[in-house]
């Protein structure tokens, strides 16, 4: 398998037709953040300490972290009027950009919501399922130089829409500095109250609760290495949304779009971190290197342009396909976090795509637009795992219960079923329980 040298930079080039394409394929996909001991320990350290502890441990690690002087618990809680405040006086252009954003991902999470229903046999029995909304949900929000208020709205507006009753935030306010947006898109989406700590602290006062924190039955948003391992810690505890790994962003395109438009598309994950992943797909050879011009045009003039450099130099890639149909197949073995169909008829084309966390359809649709505003939740399922799951929504924040109202004629029918497969499984108690009602 030959590869490409570019002139700024190097991006493997592959051919689906090869016979070690696959092989190829799996390389350049293949992600393993090994697991680093050492943070382990320290974070099985902290989730204990936080358990012994609660408020003080909390207080300690945020101290020391975040460089703060918190002597007081309850001076961990942002007062709601700040959230207020923090809406109230944003920039106009931030605060109108937020409210339509706010708007589209509420109109958009409103089609999800859960509907119970049932349905009754013919001799009276009825059977169905219950929707009822989580209690509590705790939300993670980086602070610091990464602030997300999209994420503050991808993630806590759902909750809000199931019907969450306390939708509790924690974000880190390193040397206690705010982040204006993060706090205006708290008080937008409804969160009901938050608190200024983050890392693996924050995850185990949600997990277990402390004197002024409460416990929540589930923890949604992304964080650090630390943050993510804690997530993975005490799952069990708590129902966690995902452990997303890098982002990703595959493109196929017909060869008919503005390369430099695809250069961009590409950058736009690429520059998220070095581990990013951004892969072109197309059945035009002289487009693929058009693509590569543009890279090279446009490359030096980005502010992260070594992260994107590192990110397309070891895992970025330009896959060679004989048509699109061939570039559908590649797509759904690789299974995206985020799918462009820029080609002239992705209606068509996105019949034939099966894995993919959230497809942006033709040439005008860049993925950016679904990070920020177009309506549909931006935390998607990474790493190959849309093979089986799928973006955060109304539904991650409702659970379902089963109904079942047996009438006497549906108890007699149904119990001498139950006690012959009981009695097969030699659960005496299990077939006479349902005996009892048999006529």
């Amino acid at each position: 398998m030959s590869l490409s040298v570019m002139t700024t930079l190097n991006i493997t080039q592959l051919n689906a037709s090869a016979a070690d394409f696959q092989q190829h394929l799996k390389l350049l996909l293949a992600f393993d953040e090994k697991d680093d001991l050492d943070i382990q320990h320290r974070v099985l350290d902290i989730i204990a300490d936080v358990r012994k502890r609660g408020d003080q441990a909390v207080m300690d690690y945020t101290n020391r972290f975040d460089k703060r002087n918190v002597s007081l618990a309850s001076n961990l809680e942002l007062p709601k009027a700040d959230l207020l405040a923090a809406w109230q006086t944003l920039p106009t252009d931030q605060a109108h950009a937020l409210q339509i954003a706010a708007d589209r991902i509420r109109a958009y999470a409103e089609h999800q919501k859960l509907q119970p229903w049932q349905f009754t046999e013919a001799d009276g029995t009825v059977l169905g399922q219950k929707i009822t909304p989580l209690e509590r949900v705790g939300l993670y929000v980086p602070g610091g130089k990464a602030a997300y208020p999209s994420s503050v709205l991808m993630n806590a507006i759902p909750a809000k829409v199931a019907g969450v009753d306390e939708l509790i935030m924690v974000v880190p306010t390193p040397n206690g500095e705010t982040n204006a947006m993060v706090l205006a898109a708290a008080h937008l989406a409804g969160v009901d109250r938050v608190f200024s700590i983050g890392g693996a602290q924050a995850v185990a006062a949600l997990a277990y609760g402390t004197e002024t924190i409460p416990a929540v039955a589930k923890i949604v948003g992304p964080g650090n290495i630390y943050v993510a391992t804690a997530k993975k810690m005490v799952f069990g505890q708590v129902g966690i949304d995902m452990i997303a790994g890098p982002s990703e962003i595959l493109i196929i395109c017909d060869g008919k779009t503005n390369p430099d438009w695809i250069a961009m598309d590409l950058f736009s994950q690429a520059e998220h971190d070095e581990n990013a992943q951004a892969i072109l797909i197309s059945d035009d050879a002289d487009y693929l290197l058009a693509v590569e011009q543009s890279i090279n045009k446009l490359l030096p003039t980005m502010e992260r342009a070594d992260i994107i450099k590192a990110s397309l130099s070891t895992r970025g890639a330009f896959i060679k396909v004989a048509n699109l149909l061939e570039a559908a197949a590649v797509a759904n073995s690789i299974a995206p976090e985020h799918l462009e169909l820029s080609v002239e008829n992705p209606e068509a084309l996105s019949q034939h795509i099966r894995h993919a966390g959230a497809i942006f359809m033709g040439r005008y649709t860049a993925e950016a637009l679904g990070d920020y505003c177009a309506g549909p939740n931006h935390v998607l399922p990474t790493s190959s795992t849309a093979r089986y799951s799928s973006p955060l929504g109304v539904y991650d924040f409702q659970k379902r219960t089963s109904l079942i109202n047996c009438s006497a004629a549906g108890a007699d029918s149904l119990g001498k079923i139950a006690s012959v497969l009981a009695r097969g499984e030699s659960l005496t108690a299990h077939a006479r329980s349902a005996e009892y009602r048999i006529k």
